[in-house]
C-alpha cells in the first residue's frame, strides 16, 4: 500500500506556472507574496527592479530623448550647424517687442531694429535711415514716418517716434524662428547643441567600444593567468594610467591636427585602463570558483573559460563600471572642446558651444546656459542609470 502511494505521489505531475501571468498582475500584486509563487528569469528580475527604481528610469528615458533629439532633431528643423545669417545673430529666445501703427518690432540690445509678426516670428532687420551722434539716436524710416532708437542713458534703449512719443514694450513673446536664439554669427543655437549630442552619443560608443573590447579582455587575461603575466600587464596599465588624457590628445594632434578624430584615438589609447582593473579583480575572485575548475578538467581552453564561463558571471560590474565610464568620456570631450583641444569649426560640439558663449556671457547667457544645460542633464542621467544597474544586477539586493 505504502509503495502504491509513492508511485502514485510520482506520477503526478507538478503544475507549471506560465511566466507570462506575472504580466497580467497589478501593480499593487507584484509584491514578496507574488513573487514567491512566480518564477521569474534573470533578465526578468533584472527589469522588474531597474523598473521600480525610478531614478534608473528617468534616467534611461532621458537617454532615449537624448539619441532620439540627436539623430533625428536635425531632420525637423530648417536650419544647418553651419549656416548663419549675420543679420540675426545674438537673436534671443525671448524677447520684448513694441508695437507702432499695427506693427511689430523689436529692440535689440546691439541697437538693431528687427520688424516681426505678433507671435514673435522675425521678418526681417531694418536698415537706419540715419544716426545723429550728438543726440545719441538711430533714425529709421518706416512707413509714413521714422522711428528713433534713444541710447542717450547707459545701458537703456528708448523707442520713440518723430514726435517724441515714447512706446513701451507690447509683450514678451518667444523667438519664433530659432527657438533657442542664435549665437554670435547667426547660426540656429538647438540645431548646433543636437548636433553637439551627436558628437557626445559617438564618444560614449567610442567609449563603449574600446572598455568592451581592449579593457574586458586585457583585464580577463591579467586576472585569469595571474603571477608574471598579471604583473606585467597591470605595471603597463599602471604607465599609461599616470600620462594625463590632455598630453596625449595634444601628442596626437601633432600629427594629425585637432579635431574629432585626436579626441577618438585619445580615448580609445588610455580610456579603458580603469575597466581592465575592475574586470581583472572579478577574475581573480571567480576564476577559483567550482565551474571553472570543471571546465579546466575536460579540457577546455583558456581563452573559453575566459569568453564563456568568467565574463558572463562578471557582466554586472562590468556593465556598471561601462555606465559609469561613458558620461566621463563625454564630459572629457566637452572640456577638450572647451580648451580648443577637441572638434574644429564649424563643427558643433557642446564644449565648444561653451566656449563660443563665454565672449558674451553677460549680455546674452543662454548661448552658455543651453549647452551647459545639455551636458549636465546627460552626466545626470547615465549616472543614475549606472546606479539603477548596479542595484539591479547584485543578486544580494534581491528582495
Amino acid at each position: 500500500m505504502a509503495k502504491d502511494s509513492i508511485e502514485n505521489a510520482m506520477s503526478q505531475k507538478r503544475p507549471v506556472i506560465d511566466p507570462s501571468l506575472w504580466n497580467q498582475l497589478l501593480e499593487i500584486e507584484k509584491d514578496e507574496k507574488s513573487l514567491s509563487h512566480i518564477s521569474l528569469t534573470y533578465s526578468q528580475d533584472v527589469w522588474r527592479r531597474l523598473r521600480s527604481n525610478k531614478g534608473a528610469l528617468f534616467g534611461l528615458i532621458i537617454i532615449i530623448a537624448l539619441i532620439l533629439f540627436a539623430l533625428i532633431g536635425p531632420l525637423l528643423t530648417n536650419h544647418s550647424y553651419d549656416d548663419g545669417t549675420l543679420t540675426l545673430s545674438n537673436i534671443p529666445p525671448r524677447y520684448e517687442i513694441y508695437k507702432v501703427n499695427n506693427e511689430y518690432f523689436y529692440l535689440h540690445k546691439n541697437l538693431k531694429l528687427y520688424l516681426t509678426e505678433e507671435d514673435g516670428s522675425i521678418i526681417k532687420m531694418l536698415e537706419k535711415d540715419s544716426e545723429d551722434l550728438f543726440k545719441k539716436q538711430l533714425i529709421y524710416a518706416v512707413g509714413n514716418g521714422n522711428l528713433i532708437i534713444d541710447y542717450s542713458t547707459k545701458n537703456i534703449l528708448t523707442l520713440i517716434d518723430e514726435n517724441g512719443t515714447t512706446f513701451e514694450s507690447y509683450k514678451n513673446v518667444a523667438n519664433k524662428t530659432n527657438l533657442l536664439g542664435t549665437d554670435h554669427l547667426g547660426r540656429d543655437l538647438l540645431t548646433r547643441i543636437m548636433y553637439g549630442a551627436r558628437v557626445s552619443l559617438l564618444v560614449a560608443v567610442v567609449a563603449a567600444l574600446v572598455n568592451f573590447v581592449i579593457g574586458m579582455m586585457y583585464g580577463g587575461i591579467a586576472g585569469y593567468f595571474g603571477g608574471k603575466v598579471d604583473n606585467i600587464m597591470m605595471r603597463i596599465v599602471d604607465i599609461i594610467s599616470i600620462i594625463p588624457l590632455t598630453l596625449y590628445v595634444i601628442l596626437i594632434m601633432v600629427v594629425l591636427n585637432s579635431g574629432l578624430l585626436s579626441i577618438i584615438i585619445a580615448l580609445g589609447s588610455v580610456y579603458w585602463v580603469d575597466m581592465a582593473r575592475v574586470v581583472r579583480g572579478q577574475m581573480l575572485s571567480l576564476k577559483e570558483e567550482e565551474f571553472v575548475y570543471a571546465a579546466k578538467t575536460i579540457g577546455t581552453k583558456p581563452l573559453k573559460i575566459i569568453t564563456t564561463h568568467l565574463l558572463p558571471n562578471a557582466m554586472g560590474a562590468i556593465i556598471v563600471t561601462l555606465t559609469m565610464l561613458i558620461p566621463s568620456a563625454i564630459f572629457t570631450e566637452a572640456f577638450m572642446s572647451f580648451i580648443g583641444l577637441g572638434v574644429t569649426a564649424p563643427m558643433a560640439s557642446w564644449g565648444t558651444l561653451c566656449n563660443e558663449a563665454l565672449e558674451s556671457i553677460r549680455s546674452f547667457s543662454y548661448q552658455l546656459f543651453f549647452p551647459s544645460i545639455a551636458i549636465c542633464i546627460t552626466m545626470i542621467a547615465f549616472n543614475l542609470m549606472g546606479d539603477g544597474l548596479r542595484d539591479a544586477l547584485d543578486p544580494k539586493l534581491r528582495k
